[in-house]
């Protein structure tokens, strides 16, 4: 018996795929839209957000479709990966018209992942060729695995009790409404449960310990999908929602060393929803993701006697 899909390539329309090099503990992660396209925004928070086309999000910019989104290990080195999905999708016939060729809108984010493994490790051009080559409907790959293999949480004491973050996805529904979400959760701060215990990190908070992070990196990088039709301005709106979300279950979040950043695409392919019960479900799924991210990657995590940070 085929398993229930609960993760974000539940919802219609969306694929995803990996490149993982668990060697050199990086990696990237592509969401594949629909042929036409999806309405899209985003929210970027933090210092030092690494993106790719993340002006082009922008409400009042006048483009509103993408074609797919690529999240990404190395830095802004592994920006460079996008251009490997565009030649995927520019062969399929899939971009935005222009007078001389479709042209695939491909935004993209990092994380910091150069001190997990080998640094020269950096996902280009071939990975995210391979990554969208990948992509399918199938229940998406969690854990140590894309743009999660290298992500880690809980660095605010430096490398003491740090725990990988990995790469999560849920899907959630109600009263006929469902958004999908993807997480990959490399912040500075613990990673919390659905009571508010610790679920990943250190656990005894920034000034236990006299650390300063210094140069430190850390982002999570957040993907909310959904079928019903949005503007581009309320595609902000949400993603607004998913940024405020993280609040619940990273703490400390969007602090001076986290470039947190959230998008939301719209199929278009269902008629809107109530916008309140949309806010709410794209949270419940943003922290949802997050929590699996850490699970899937740290299998017996919430074994009785498991200890956050081992």
């Amino acid at each position: 018996m085929t398993p229930e899909n609960t993760t974000l390539t539940a919802v219609p329309g969306f694929q995803v795929g990996h490149w993982t090099d668990p060697v050199g503990q990086t990696g990237c992660t592509v969401i594949l839209c629909p042929p036409e396209g999806a309405v899209a925004s985003a929210s970027f928070l933090g210092p030092s957000p690494g993106t790719r086309e993340g002006v082009l999000l922008a409400p009042e910019k006048k483009v509103e479709r993408i074609h797919a989104l690529l999240l990404t290990g190395g830095s802004a080195f592994g920006l460079a990966a996008a251009t490997g999905v565009m030649r995927v999708l520019e062969e399929r016939g899939i971009g935005h018209i222009t007078p001389f060729a479709r042209v695939p809108l491909v935004p993209a984010a990092v994380i910091y992942d150069l001190g997990s493994g080998d640094p020269q490790a950096r996902p280009g051009d071939a990975q995210g060729e391979a990554a969208a080559r990948a992509a399918s409907p199938a229940p998406v790959p969690r854990g140590r695995v894309g743009a999660g293999t290298g992500a880690t949480a809980g660095k605010y004491l430096g490398g003491v009790g740090a725990v990988p973050g990995g790469l999560g996805s849920v899907s959630v529904s109600r009263q006929g409404v469902q958004v999908g979400a993807l997480a990959v959760v490399n912040p500075i701060g613990d990673v919390l449960d659905e009571q508010g215990g610790v679920l990943a990190g250190p656990g005894v908070g920034p000034g236990a310990v006299a650390f300063t992070p210094g140069d430190v990196e850390n982002t999570t990088l957040i993907a909310v999908v959904t079928e019903h039709t949005l503007t581009k301005a309320a595609c902000r709106r949400l993603a607004d929602a998913a940024q405020a979300a993280l609040g619940g279950v990273i703490r400390p979040s969007h602090t001076d060393w986290d470039g947190d950043a959230a998008f939301v695409l719209s199929a278009g392919t269902r008629p809107p929803a109530d916008p309140l019960l949309l806010v709410t479900l794209v949270q419940e799924a943003v922290q949802g993701a997050v929590r699996d991210a850490v699970r899937q990657a740290n299998p017996g995590l919430d074994r009785p006697g498991a200890l956050s940070g081992a």
